[in-house]
């Protein structure tokens, strides 16, 4: 049973949810709905001669501020490199500024601007009334169960950087 308010011709995962043929789909749906819940922000950030990578650094850096750049290099996985190729074009467009560390002023601190706060909420506005629409035709139980599967995924020694885990804490 796919639950009250699953969508018309969704179906429910198999009692055999662990064989290969439930994994393949789970893993299709992640594919499937990551790219068409970014593709509702791709337009916006290309209008503004942005990427993914962009929003992702603008995001986090919006939802930690004063973030030091090693912090947001371990939350994001990538290399040093890309990372400040993006946080250089973030900077020259006036979207994120540095300031230096309290304690070690060697550490650079970063922070949205004013547009870049109101960009990152445009782009995030775009993303809410996707899962909005998704989340209301799933239900609460099935998006309960979705975060569970999507947290089931964190290892756990990384789960202390999430920010909502942070924040629990």
């Amino acid at each position: 049973m796919a639950g009250p308010n699953a969508p018309e011709g969704f179906r429910a995962a198999s009692p055999l949810f662990l064989r290969e043929p439930e994994i393949r789909r789970g893993v299709e749906l992640l594919y499937f709905g990551y790219s068409h819940l970014l593709r509702g922000i791709d337009e916006g950030l290309a209008a503004q001669g942005l990427g993914r990578a962009h929003h992702r650094s603008l995001y986090f850096i919006a939802r930690n501020p004063d973030i030091t750049v090693s912090e947001l290099l371990r939350l994001l996985g990538i290399t040093k490199q890309s990372l400040g190729r993006v946080l250089n074009e973030l900077h020259d467009r006036g979207l994120v500024e540095t300031r230096p560390g309290r304690e070690d002023r060697r550490q650079r601190l970063l922070r949205v601007t004013e547009e870049g706060a109101s960009l990152e909420a445009s782009l995030f506005e775009a993303l809410r009334e996707r899962l909005s629409v998704a989340y209301a035709q799933a239900g609460q139980n099935a998006v309960t169960g979705f975060w569970a599967v999507l947290e089931g995924l964190v290892p756990s020694e990384e789960k202390t950087r999430m920010p909502h885990v942070r924040k629990q804490g």
